[in-house]
């Protein structure tokens, strides 16, 4: 059997993808995939934490625009994580897969308070454990505390999993000649503004060390090839 590129790793994933093709609310095939990728993940040996966005049902600011206090729609957007925490980790527990879902923000009745040592321990019990309501601070991004949870845990790599396979140096949806980069340096990132995650993510990545893999998440195999070192989407270090 192949040995894994990497023994713990931050799997992000957005809301929008656990969405699928309905763009909104939850799409259980997609989540099955998901969720089968992962186990076999688990069955290498890896050890996977998961963040999860919320965009599927709110997107904070966005949604909240000049309507709410940025702060109450930025927790209206926590709330939707920990919906799209508890569906993916009801599927994991279907498959047969430990899992724990660990909050920002208390929710006791419903799953565990992020607490670092513990979710450690989980992690190298070999139960994934699904981090919800992002940072817990509004103004953070969940790409943010993506990175933040991977700085944590000590995780080798975050896997960014998202609707393009790369990194390019224009939008390819608008530039047919846009160039997909197979590498680069989170400096680049910066200074081309090329929105692989938003800049308090990158900079903190960069900060900490961390490599950052984008690639599609339009075959969850990718989550599996992406563990096992093959060549796919983008290395960003």
């Amino acid at each position: 059997m192949e040995t894994p590129k990497y023994k713990r790793v931050l799997l992000k994933i957005s809301g929008e993808a656990l969405a699928g093709t309905k763009h909104s609310g939850l799409d259980f095939e997609v989540i099955g995939n998901v969720c089968d990728a992962i186990k076999k993940c688990v069955d290498l040996g890896v050890q996977v934490g998961v963040v999860v966005g919320g965009g599927n049902f709110w997107r904070g600011k966005k949604d909240g625009g000049e309507n709410m206090q940025r702060v109450r729609a930025d927790h209206m957007g926590m709330l939707a994580t920990t919906i799209n925490a508890l569906a993916v980790a009801d599927v994991l527990e279907q498959k047969h897969v430990e899992v724990r879902v660990q909050t920002a923000i208390a929710m006791q009745q419903i799953a565990e308070t992020y607490v670092h040592d513990r979710a450690v321990n989980h992690l190298e019990h070999g139960r994934v454990v699904i981090f919800a309501c992002g940072s817990g601070c509004p103004y953070f991004s969940t790409d943010t505390a993506a990175v933040l949870r991977a700085a944590e845990i000590g995780a080798d790599v975050i896997l960014l999993a998202k609707n393009i396979d790369g990194v390019y140096n224009a939008d390819p949806a608008k530039d047919p000649t846009a160039t997909k980069y197979d590498a680069i340096s989170y400096d680049d990132v910066l200074a081309q503004r090329l929105g692989v995650m938003d800049v308090t993510a990158t900079s903190l990545s960069m900060d900490n060390s961390i490599p950052v893999l984008l690639f599609a998440l339009k075959d969850p195999e990718n989550i599996v090839r992406a563990v096992m070192g093959e060549n796919i989407g983008t290395v960003v270090s």
